[in-house]
């Protein structure tokens, strides 16, 4: 739990934002703490918990859900930290054997891993994180000593919490992930994965307490705006080398591919052996349709042959506009690479009828259908 507000206040979250918003807990006798540390030569943020006054030996889960209960937080982060909160309690229930609210909270109870699972939800918040993508957690080997003697690790707790959880094996000896940050982990992680598309806006390290030589003793976040990927396909290429065809008979062929299912046709010329003019007639295709536009070639050109190979696209993403014009109302194609626009073009055959019925140049709807959807942005 201190390693995800070390790393998130390392990301720019404000240590005394924090603090504020933590005093409106009905909690006394601690004080929180943020420094610069390093681990295996990592720049990193340490917060730390120190309690200043003596505090109950354990708490039940009713005596925290009073705690939050009672607090001046949003509705929304209390029902968050009740939330992990519940969960912890559903794992220690599951472990020993008993109901839910006989689960005595014994290191999670105190005072700092309160502030900790509080804290990092008020985090959340103040940082406007909207989802939360987790890899997979490390739990390392050998064993803990807590309040119930020395137990294997991972201790059974988080053991319970990570079920369904993707986890790392580890050579690592030692606790690498404690109930507290399974709970948090398992609670407010929307997806566990890679991580996804995003543009980093910044990079945090929140340092635990223990120095290892394996491996830095570090949690890393990446904070940053989701992007949409790019999209690809795969296609097929078709073309042919033709010398003796007529204009008539190519472009018929174009026309008849087209109308077959072709993403795209086209004609390049080219001086081809013998000295001959010629031209490339090239088809692109979805790959379940290019026998049949292959056989179209055949049939319809002279080409004794075509080649075919197959071809990745990348595309911008795209999204339909409609703007309202003095020749009505017309559809624009918008063309985003990621989250960005790249592209604004007005839809041909919107632009070409009302160019008609308004006996106006094509190039004009042009015009008024982009300055329409400009002034929409403004």
């Amino acid at each position: 739990g201190d390693m995800v507000l070390g790393a998130l206040v390392d990301c720019g979250l404000s240590a005394r934002k924090l603090r504020a918003e933590l005093a409106r807990l009905p909690l006394e006798g601690y004080s929180l703490s943020a420094r610069k540390t390093q681990r295996n030569g990592i720049a990193a943020t340490k917060v730390t918990v120190r309690v200043k006054k003596p505090q109950p030996h354990h708490r039940h889960l009713p005596d925290i859900l009073r705690i939050l209960r009672r607090s001046s937080l949003p509705k929304a982060d209390k029902a968050r930290a009740e939330a992990v909160f519940r969960r912890l309690a559903e794992a220690e229930a599951r472990v020993h054997g008993c109901p839910l609210e006989e689960v005595h909270f014994h290191e999670v109870g105190a005072v700092d891993a309160i502030v900790d699972i509080v804290g990092a939800v008020v985090a959340l918040r103040l940082l406007s994180i909207e989802k939360v993508v987790s890899g997979p957690v490390r739990t390392g080997t050998g064993s803990v000593e807590c309040h119930h003697g020395v137990l294997p690790v991972p201790a059974p707790a988080t053991a319970a919490l990570l079920r369904g959880v993707p986890t790392v094996g580890t050579h690592i000896e030692g606790e690498l992930t404690t109930p507290t940050g399974a709970a948090l982990l398992a609670t407010l992680a929307d997806e566990f994965g890679p991580r996804p598309a995003m543009a980093v806006e910044a990079v945090g390290y929140g340092a635990g307490d223990a120095e290892r030589e394996e491996l830095p003793n570090l949690l890393r976040v990446f904070i940053g705006e989701a992007v949409e990927p790019d999209e690809t396909d795969t296609v097929e290429v078709i073309e042919a080398n033709l010398d003796d065809v007529s204009g008539e008979v190519a472009g018929h062929t174009l026309e008849r591919a087209l109308a077959a299912g072709a993403l795209d046709a086209y004609i390049a010329p080219v001086h081809m052996k013998k000295n001959r003019p010629g031209m490339v007639l090239t088809l692109i295709a979805e790959p379940a349709d290019a026998t049949r536009l292959e056989e179209l070639l055949l049939r319809e050109t002279t080409t004794f042959g075509v080649r075919r190979h197959r071809a990745t696209r990348r595309k911008l993403r795209r999204q339909w506009a409609t703007v309202q014009t003095d020749f009505g109302r017309l559809r624009v194609k918008l063309g985003y690479l990621g989250n960005r626009l790249v592209q604004v073009s007005p839809e041909y055959e919107d632009c070409r009828r009302a160019a008609d019925r308004h006996r106006v140049p094509l190039k004009t709807v042009y015009e008024a259908a982009a300055e329409a959807f400009r002034r929409s942005r403004c």
